[in-house]
């Protein structure tokens, strides 16, 4: 990896064009990205090409990134919205069929997004989060941002496997609660919490 780290330095070299940090973001978020794309898709082919043009719009967007809280939150964002596009382009073609009717509905009415539209749907998704108890949300940011394991995150935070499990469960119902109260009306923005808790 070179000089590259830790995201600390590689965060101040991507906006410059290094390919070293690009590589080091790559390497720590293509995995749990791609997670996150199989669980909307479920055609591998299809995910493997969604994850590549998420890490190209990461590259060619790495200028605007510079200082960005979560890469990991932006790349869930932005892996979340092209997977439903790809779900939209499918449906059009009558290509996929999907067993949820409303699913269909509610995919077909989502807006066209763009850099604007994933920004407000990122800080949606840090304000849902932080209203989570400090311990949840650590467990919840390393689990669902950072892709680490369950047993990972017992050993990075201290606390055993149970715990972890028990802290993600908690947090999904606090934070389905939070979408409900806060977000009903708005399905575009609330989509990706949605998401977010049905993962793993």
């Amino acid at each position: 990896m070179g000089v590259i780290f830790n995201e600390e330095a590689a965060a101040v070299l991507l906006p410059q064009g290094n390919m070293e940090a690009f590589d080091f973001y790559y390497h720590q978020y293509h995995q749990p990205v791609y997670a996150n794309i199989i669980k909307i898709v479920q055609l591998p082919h299809a995910a493997e090409d969604i994850l590549q043009d998420v890490f190209l719009a990461f590259w060619e967007n790495r200028a605007r990134l510079s200082g960005q809280a979560s890469i990991g939150g932006w790349l869930f964002v932005v892996s979340y919205n092209k997977s439903v596009s790809f779900l939209k382009k499918k449906l059009k073609e009558a290509t996929v069929l999907l067993e949820d009717p409303a699913l269909v509905d509610r995919l077909m009415e989502a807006p066209v997004v763009d850099e604007q539209f994933y920004q407000k749907q990122l800080e949606l998704l840090e304000q849902a989060v932080c209203t989570l108890p400090e311990r949840k949300q650590k467990v919840f940011r390393l689990c669902r941002f950072e892709g680490k394991s369950v047993e990972e995150t017992a050993q990075i935070l201290g606390i055993s496997v149970n715990s972890v499990r028990d802290y993600l469960k908690q947090s999904s119902r606090l934070l389905k609660h939070y979408v409900r109260n806060e977000y009903a009306s708005d399905l575009a923005l609330a989509g990706v919490l949605i998401l977010t808790l049905s993962l793993h």
